[in-house]
């Protein structure tokens, strides 16, 4: 939306997270992804008569991890209550989940972007709490049969619902944010966050908010939006529904509370949104406490070991690597949205090297370059922080320059060897201050023009001396013969 929108976009979202547990929410399936159809079944995920679902401790936990990171008040008593709808790939005709007793509430997560495309927005929390997911739909539309097959390895899987506050108010804000809460979640160990396995699922709540000439705001109905399978669709859509309800808000002036709710799912190849049905209310799931599962209490004494094991936010730690090894904001964003080992194998390098602007060059330009460029991990990376950094000081001592330098970092990546070996294989030798200072006497004898020209200001003469150097000695220093050479030309009578 841009700044002459004559309307102002509200946006909502409402965010389900798989759990990063072995097992499943209520039973002891395995929530591994890939299996085979309706392996990964029991009576208790399937809703047989006469199965009774006990609570995994652990799904609860990662759940309350979660809830304290995003500052979320915790609720000492929760409850469970069965949310009651009939779908196909919902068997027992009920969702387990919580209504009016979250485990947590009352949260905040801030997104900022370091390029200063939008201003810091804190964005609250609603709610986060716990339920069980449904089966999946597989329909055979593309063979035209009609048929509608039915996997319900997923039925019981953990997910942490976090729903947040009408906060956000661009479609770049909202993808923005949910980036921000990716990685805190990554960082956690909460989840993978992975969206192509369904790990990580994103409905979007939006209206307009439309000032008229009385000075009243005029609201648009309320459009959820679903099945949008990537941050970017979350974007897309946002950007197209927000344009749609402009354009319906011109023809129809339909306000909220005078026209229901609508979802609508989005259509990616085509890039608009369909509308599916009337939203839901709360009252149209009927609402009932769980009656198999007995309410959860949650102590001080809990919510302080799992506090004290959490480790520093993305969102500290930023500002901490700025403050702490001199880097721009900008350079910290890139560093700390790589990850949590990325971030280790920087602090232990930037150690090392004792500049972390300079550490913090090379992993951008460089490490980040090869990770990219195999779709590699850092913790499988062939050069260590010690090795590179040994490189680097040798780079920073002058012994090679930045060019020379990175020629031996691509062999010690191709091969794995430390700096000392590839530079013997590669025939390369330092080259001493004593034979830099001859080596320029020897040029500034045949070149008495560049002589005088730097001798009467045009120090940028002396960039001529350079390929010379070169030719004579490929292992010499750019900078250091450049520097070399106007000082000698300086110390002349």
């Amino acid at each position: 939306m841009s700044n002459s929108a004559p309307y102002t976009t509200i946006i909502g979202l409402e965010v389900h997270v798989q759990l990063m547990t072995r097992t499943k929410l209520f039973c002891g399936c395995s929530t591994k992804f890939g299996g085979a159809p309706n392996t990964q079944v029991c009576p208790t995920c399937l809703g047989l008569p006469g199965s009774l679902p006990v609570m995994n401790r652990q799904a609860f936990d990662l759940a309350l991890r979660a809830a304290l990171a995003l500052e979320c008040t915790i609720a000492p008593f929760t409850k469970w209550d069965r949310k009651n709808y009939f779908y196909p790939d919902l068997p027992k005709g009920y969702q387990i989940s919580q209504f009016d007793l979250p485990f947590s509430s009352d949260g905040t997560l801030e997104v900022v972007d370091p390029k200063g495309a939008f201003e810091p927005r804190r964005v609250g929390i609603i709610r986060v709490h716990l339920e069980e997911d449904a089966g999946k739909s597989m329909h055979d539309e593309a063979a035209g049969t009609g048929d509608t097959r039915i996997d319900l390895n997923r039925a019981g899987t953990p997910l942490c619902e976090i729903v947040t506050q009408p906060d956000l108010r661009s479609p770049q804000e909202a993808r923005a944010w949910l980036n921000e809460l990716k990685l805190l979640l990554v960082y956690l160990g909460v989840s993978d966050c992975n969206m192509q396995e369904g790990s990580l699922r994103v409905d979007a709540n939006v209206n307009l908010h439309i000032p008229q000439p009385d000075g009243r705001i005029a609201k648009t109905p309320i459009v959820e939006i679903k099945n949008m399978n990537s941050f970017r669709s979350v974007e897309r859509a946002l950007v197209y529904e927000a344009a749609r309800q402009w354009e319906d808000w011109q023809a129809t002036k339909a306000e909220m509370g005078k026209t229901p709710k609508q979802t609508r799912g989005w259509d990616d190849p085509a890039g608009i949104t369909r509308a599916q049905r009337h939203k839901e209310e709360s009252s149209d799931y009927r609402y009932f406490p769980e009656p198999d599962l007995v309410p959860v209490t949650v102590t001080a004494e809990q919510i302080a070991s799992i506090r004290n094991g959490m480790g520093e936010p993305p969102v500290s730690l930023r500002k901490t690597l700025a403050s702490k090894w001199t880097i721009s904001p900008y350079d910290a964003d890139v560093l700390v949205n790589q990850g949590r080992e990325l971030v280790d194998y920087f602090e232990d390098l930037a150690t090392r090297v004792g500049e972390g602007k300079v550490a913090s060059n090379w992993m951008q330009q460089d490490v980040l370059r090869i990770l990219n460029e195999t779709n590699g991990t850092v913790a499988a990376f062939p050069i260590r922080p010690a090795g590179l950094a040994d490189l680097i000081g040798r780079v920073m001592k002058g012994d090679f320059d930045t060019s020379r330098g990175r020629e031996i970092f691509a062999e010690m990546v191709t091969s794995g060897r430390p700096v000392d070996e590839v530079v013997a294989s590669m025939g390369i030798s330092a080259v001493s201050d004593d034979d830099v200072i001859a080596l320029c006497r020897e040029l500034l004898a045949a070149n008495p023009k560049i002589v005088a020209d730097v001798k009467s200001g045009k120090e940028q003469a002396a960039a001529g001396l350079i390929g010379q150097a070169k030719k004579k000695n490929p292992n010499v220093n750019p900078g250091k013969v450049r520097a070399t050479c106007i000082d000698l030309i300086r110390g002349m009578d």
